[in-house]
């Protein structure tokens, strides 16, 4: 059988009828994805929103400004004031009869919290007995001698000699009473009681039931939450920039935020630090607020003002996939905008960056538009 030879014009006009074929929908395909990513990213550009959309969600704007007040920030530790603490100790020797109180139990002012038995609470107790004695025996001297002299039998010196031994007496029954009182001397006259000179919470207890102690040793410490103070430390370039009266923020690891008033500032530098104490009073207390717990200090300075501060609302800045975005209105439309965040402050945030002099962002229920713009881009495959 002969093999058939197609010629090579046929060839050519059956490629060209493929080619005609496949390549309109080629075309059409890859204007169509061309079409659709720059639809998509017009739409990441920005989101539509009208004034009246606007009204009825609640959305505002807040107007961007130079000029702020000036802010020193320094770390600092929580400390309590000098009546918030108390240190109770063994006022004589002797064996620790009784414990009363525990880690953080609540205590009030003059409650019992530790008995010691103690050969000194017997002594002092035998020291009143004794000036009891002898106030009683010279007060029966200086009966005697007022009735002699009022009856013109012995001299005036013998009653006004009596009459001072009489308040010698009365002195040292005083002191011993005294001494046996600050020592906590109870009732049965060999046991001293330890008392709390102040309000508070027990948050150290080393006594050992049982044990012998000496006169000195700590026996329980008792705090009281709401006599807390902050201790900043101030560089010596910002020391003399804060004054009394100035307002501050106080940050807790949390990053909950507590207003408070700068109360004293020491008025030379310690010389081993080279910085300045300010001590300064919160507004309110909180149980974050615990003595030695380490805070943020941010101490606005009053008659500072700085004219490069950009400061807005906390709330217009929004995270999203990890940036820190402000939405910025430009006529119907927020563009959404990346900003670099600097300190925070009584609610504001300083920008660094991403913003200017005049912007317009919204702030209050920001987080409507971020929530549309995560819509819109899941939508589109984002």
């Amino acid at each position: 059988m002969k093999n058939k030879i197609i010629p090579i014009t046929a060839i050519l006009a059956l490629a060209a009828l493929i080619l005609w074929v496949a390549l309109p929908n080629s075309v059409a395909e890859e204007e169509h994805g061309h079409a659709e990513e720059t639809e998509a990213a017009g739409e990441d550009e920005h989101l539509t929103i009208t004034n009246e959309q606007m009204k009825a969600s609640g959305i505002k704007l807040h107007k961007v400004t130079l000029g702020g007040t000036a802010e020193v920030i320094v770390p600092a530790t929580v400390e309590t004031t000098p009546t918030g603490s108390a240190k109770l100790d063994a006022r004589a020797d002797g064996t620790i009869r009784s414990i009363r109180k525990t880690h953080g139990d609540n205590v009030k002012t003059g409650e019992t919290v530790a008995v010691i038995e103690s050969s000194q609470a017997a002594q002092y107790s035998a020291d009143i007995a004794s000036a009891k004695a002898t106030l009683s025996q010279t007060q029966a001297t200086y009966n005697r001698e007022k009735r002699l002299y009022d009856a013109n039998v012995t001299a005036r010196q013998d009653l006004e000699a009596a009459q001072a031994q009489l308040s010698i007496a009365r002195a040292d029954l005083n002191r011993a009473q005294s001494t046996a009182k600050a020592a906590g001397v109870t009732g049965n006259g060999n046991m001293i009681a330890v008392t709390s000179p102040i309000s508070g919470r027990v948050t150290s207890t080393p006594a050992i039931l049982g044990s012998y102690v000496i006169a000195g040793t700590e026996l329980m410490r008792i705090v009281n939450p709401s006599r807390i103070q902050i201790k900043a430390a101030l560089p010596a370039k910002d020391a003399t920039r804060i004054a009394v009266g100035d307002r501050a923020t106080i940050r807790l690891i949390d990053e909950e935020e507590i207003g408070a008033t700068v109360r004293s500032v020491t008025p030379s530098l310690d010389p081993e630090s080279r910085s300045a104490i300010a001590i300064l009073a919160p507004d309110r207390i909180v149980p974050s607020l615990q003595p030695d717990a380490f805070v943020e200090v941010r101490i606005s300075l009053g008659g500072e003002n700085d004219p490069n501060i950009i400061s807005i609302p906390e709330e217009a800045v929004q995270t999203i996939d990890g940036k820190q975005i402000v939405f910025v209105r430009h006529q119907e439309n927020f563009e959404p905008v990346e900003v670099e965040v600097g300190s925070r402050s009584a609610g504001n945030l300083t920008i660094l960056s991403g913003l200017k002099n005049g912007d317009l962002v919204a702030s209050e229920n920001a987080f409507l538009l971020k929530a549309d713009l995560e819509k819109s881009e899941a939508e589109h495959g984002h």
